[in-house]
Parts: C-alpha cells; structure tokens; sequence
C-alpha cells in the first residue's frame, strides 16, 4: 500500500544452499500508511481476523510490516509488506517482527489483502499479484480501495493456470476459501473516521453472512443484550406484579 520503487521477482530455488543468512534485516521503514482511513481499515482487518482465528493458536496474522521471502534478496530496501495476511499451521507463541520466509520453514502467507491507494493501485494489481502468485503462491489475493466501495476484487490460485478471479456473491462479497470467510464492504464510522456519516469498510463476514466483530462492537453488542434482558425482566416483573393487584394481593408483602 505505501510506495514501491522495486519488486524483485526472483527468489531462490528450492535446495539451495546460503551460507549464512543476513542478520541486519530491517522491520520498520518509518514510513506513515496513506491515509488515516486506510491505517484505520488495516486494523480492523488485522483485529478482526485475529478475533476468528483466536481458537487457531497455529495461525499468524500480520500487516504493514515485511515479508522477507529471500536471503539474497534481504538487502533490497525497496519493497514492502502486504497490508494484510494471514498464515495458517505455523509455530504458535513466537515473538515477530516480520515475516522471515527461511526461518518459517519456508511457510509464505496463505491469504493476503492490499488496500489500494492512487499511488500503489499500479503495482497491487500488477507486480505485487506477480509475485503472490507466482513466488509465494499466496491461495488467496484481495485488493480494495477504501476510498472506493466498487473496487474489491480477488483471485484464487489455481496451481495449472494462476490466479483465477473470484465471482462476488449477490452481496458482491467475495470468498476466501483459506479462512473460510466472505470479504464484503459494511457502511459505517469507526475510529471517528470518517468525521460525519459512514463510509464503505472492507469486512470479514461468516460463511452465514454474520458481520465478524471487532473487540469493542462484540462489547457493545454483549451490553445490549444484557440490557435488553434486564429490560424484559422489568416488564416480565411489572405484569406479575399488576396480576397479583387484580388477586387482590399486594406484591410488596411478598
């Protein structure tokens, strides 16, 4: 999502042998992601699939951060991360900065999502698919634009004919056969973003259509629905209490 000056599509064969790996790998470029609603979107992917896949402790989910896919390729500054992907039946519970290809026995990620700007548009729909499908052989690859709710669009590896597009549902959700859910757009404000009204955010939805929350909005959800059955329990107490009046009983000396 941020600029790309150079994409290297070469990487090495399988069995070769580097004597030893670089060991100055840098994991922060410092440079900022192109808006406030595209950070803000980055997040609520990354927090939301990681909500899904808490039962999975053997999955990784990353962004905005490096996927070192080659040692020969480790001093090229000029490429960056996807702004989303996740990596299915890895070692759990380890500390990372990055995503270090050779030291995740050769694991790449399985699905990722780039988040489409004016100045990146160009290379995530053309060098950078390249290089998922043709390097990592990444199953699944999304793109979407925040600031344009028409612009998601996927593929799905085919390992005899590359990456094939997806056909959106009625909805015009898309499905990600790796963790078995729907990306679709969800009208709305999140983080204050956008300061009045809503905008279309990329989501992830069940495979019955539910909306996959974030931490704060299944808070919210749980709060309402306490609420609402406190509120039942008031109603359901009133009439007991005005049938006992016609009885001739007083409720208060019960």
């Amino acid at each position: 999502m941020v600029p790309e000056t150079a994409l290297n599509l070469q990487t090495e064969l399988p069995g070769w042998e580097v004597p030893s790996p670089p060991t100055d790998l840098i994991f922060d470029d410092g440079e900022p992601l192109e808006s406030n609603r595209h950070r803000i979107a980055m997040n609520v992917l990354i927090r939301s699939a990681q909500q899904v896949l808490r039962p999975r402790p053997d999955s990784f989910v990353g962004g905005n951060m490096f996927v070192y896919y080659s040692r020969h390729q480790a001093m090229n500054r000029d490429f960056r991360g996807p702004d989303f992907f996740a990596v299915l039946g890895v070692e759990a519970n380890r500390e990372r900065q990055g995503w270090v290809v050779w030291e995740e026995s050769g694991r790449y990620p399985d699905a990722i999502i780039e988040l489409l700007s004016p100045s990146t548009a160009a290379i995530d729909r053309g060098a950078k698919k390249d290089l998922y499908e043709q390097v990592f052989r990444t199953p699944d690859y999304f793109v979407f634009d925040p600031f344009d709710p028409n612009s998601l669009a996927g593929w799905r590896l085919d390992l005899a004919r590359g990456y094939q597009p997806l056909n959106p549902s009625e909805r015009g959700w898309l499905w990600c056969e790796t963790l078995g859910l729907w990306l679709g757009t969800w009208e709305g404000a999140i983080d204050r973003e956008p300061i009045t009204g809503s905008c279309s955010w990329l989501r992830f939805y069940t495979s019955d259509g539910d909306l996959v929350l974030l931490p704060e909005e299944a808070a919210q959800q749980r709060a309402e629905q306490e609420k609402q059955r406190a509120e039942q329990e008031k109603q359901r107490a009133e009439r007991l209490a005005a049938k006992l009046r016609e009885l001739g009983i007083d409720p208060s000396n019960l």
